[in-house]
């Protein structure tokens, strides 16, 4: 009989694979559930021949992946007994027989240590730089302690599913260590909690049966402390209230500690009389703890790495959908000419642009800068842009009332700190006004032909952030040569060494390229931030839009 066994670093899992196919995946649908965030909701199909002779794995076009022992699968792939089996970031593998039964006594579910408020008597704790003194001659020189100390080095460079690791580097603990119980014990993610990692038990016991002093647990994790318990003086262990288990012979703790972080707890007990534990063992024990503990910190060091990685993957995607997001090809509109700019500070942003020509034949434009930056920002504009898409097609389109719709949706469905501000304008081609409301945004330049320069300020506060609204629409008419640039304030916000390139600079500058096109005007205005930055990192994203009547 085949078993799959392995953790997704929280959980273990324990399954027995019958003949047919098991889907595996986070959703809940799946066969075999696998709670984890780098699963995906159906990620692969287990199947096992009717003769239960051949098994097979084959991915369902999973985000993150399955890997058989270290190498990606495309395809159908024969499974073997121990092969490693990764979906995700969820490590496990293939068993026969009753082997892994032991994993988990209760399918899916954290193998809790319980903490119990018991002390020992009889304990004695050691530092745990006391505890990773040199070892004695007369241990270093035993026949199995150097190769089995070889060993377990090994794993630091060898590649592998974390489960096996554990499973193995108890196995090599136990060549040199008497032990009926050994057990590798991490942090909850959350809470004080400790959870059975790794563990080999007799008689296919539960790993999360263990009963630790909380006492003892807070010295070891907290104070980097060593301990070894002999209980045949404590009064207690003959009353059957043990720390650990009532028939223990002896017993022995360390902290898996590297470079000054203590990941969690190797740990050891026995059930023989003529097994006693001493110093010796301890500090042997303690090195043991040390080398595991190195490979752990690998391991979560490999998982950060791979959670960067997945999340940049994201990232690029959402940069990728918001810019697809903004217009592409910019309405035509006889007798104007019409240029946009967007420069993101990060991969996506809160700046936004958009212009559309109206079911009369107007041109709307609008641009705004959303409340933060990132992730949230780009959410907040993807809605924010969604919601005026829709309204462009009302016949009978009014700046007040459809900024109001857009304010009042951004106020129902967001946070209190969630709003932006946003200039909005509709161009009439025939009688050449522009028609606008400044909702709480930068002052938009209006520049004459003759260079007379008026700012179109705001007339109402930012959208989103209270339930009323109080904008009015004023109306300018464009002469031809006219000028109306739009910006948002990471144009005037650029910094270098605390000095803004400021608004000042930005008039000066607009009024006197006042004859460029459009397109030229916006290149030179860039060029000039970039040179006024002189290379220092930008804080906001830069979008600017250009009309310019003929």
């Amino acid at each position: 009989m085949y078993r799959l066994v392995g953790t997704d670093g929280g959980r273990y899992y324990s399954w027995s694979i019958q003949p047919g196919e098991h889907t595996i995946g986070r959703g809940k649908g799946a066969d075999f559930v696998v709670a984890d965030g780098t699963v995906s909701k159906n990620h692969a199909v287990i199947a096992l021949a009717a003769d239960g002779e051949k098994l097979y794995v084959i991915d369902q076009g999973s985000k993150n992946g399955t890997l058989v022992n270290g190498v990606r699968i495309t395809e159908r792939t024969e499974l073997k007994e121990r092969d490693s089996v990764i979906f995700g970031q969820a490590e496990f593998r293939i068993c026969v027989g009753d082997e892994g039964a032991v994993a988990s006594s209760s399918m899916g579910t954290p193998q809790t240590t319980r903490l119990a408020e018991n002390d020992p008597e009889k304990s004695v704790f050691l530092s745990i730089n006391e505890a990773l003194q040199p070892l004695p001659s007369k241990v270093a020189d035993l026949p199995q302690v150097l190769p089995t100390l070889f060993e377990m080095a090994k794993m630091l460079v060898l590649p592998g599913p974390q489960e096996e690791m554990l499973g193995n580097a108890l196995g090599l603990v136990n060549k040199v260590i008497p032990a009926e119980r050994l057990a590798i014990l991490t942090r909850a993610e959350e809470g004080d909690e400790l959870i059975t990692k790794g563990c080999v038990l007799p008689g296919g016991k539960d790993p999360g049966g263990f009963s630790l002093s909380r006492t003892v647990a807070e010295e070891i994790l907290n104070q980097k402390s060593s301990m070894l318990i002999d209980p045949h003086d404590d009064p207690r262990f003959a009353r059957q209230e043990s720390i650990i288990r009532s028939d223990i012979g002896s017993a022995m703790a360390v902290p898996l500690f590297d470079g000054g972080v203590v990941l969690g707890i190797l740990y050891v007990d026995t059930t023989n009389p003529l097994h006693r534990y001493n110093n010796d063992y301890l500090r042997l024990l303690a090195t043991f703890g040390n080398l595991i503990a190195s490979r752990l910190l690998n391991y979560e060091l490999m998982r950060e790495r791979q959670e960067k990685e997945v999340f940049a993957a994201e990232l690029r995607r959402a940069s990728m959908i918001q810019r697809n997001l903004l217009t592409k090809k910019i309405p035509e509109l006889e007798g104007y000419k019409i240029h946009a700019f967007q420069e993101q500070c990060r991969m996506v942003g809160g700046d936004l642009y958009d212009m559309a020509r109206l079911p009369d034949g107007r041109l709307v434009f609008v641009v705004a800068d959303v409340s933060g930056k990132g992730m949230g920002g780009a959410l907040l504009m993807a809605n924010i842009l969604a919601s005026f898409r829709i309204l462009y097609e009302d016949s009978s389109f009014a700046l007040c009332r459809i900024l109001k719709q857009v304010s009042q949706q951004l106020f129902n469905y967001s946070a209190p700190e969630d709003f932006a501000t946003v200039f909005v304008g509709v161009i009439d081609p025939v009688k050449h006004e522009l028609c606008f409301v400044n909702a709480g945004h930068n002052p938009a330049l209006l520049v004459r032909r003759d260079g007379t320069l008026t700012l179109l300020e705001a007339s109402g506060t930012m959208i989103g952030a209270f339930v009323f609204s109080d904008w009015q629409e004023e109306t300018v008419r464009l002469e031809s040569g006219d000028l109306v640039f739009v910006f948002s304030d990471g144009v005037v916000e650029a910094d270098k060494d605390g000095k803004h390139y400021g608004d000042e600079r930005l008039e000066r500058f607009v009024r006197s390229h006042r004859e460029d096109a459009p397109a030229a005007l916006v290149d030179h205005i860039m060029s000039d931030i970039m040179e006024f930055a002189a290379g220092s990192a930008r804080s906001d994203d830069i979008t600017m839009l250009a009309v310019k009547r003929d």
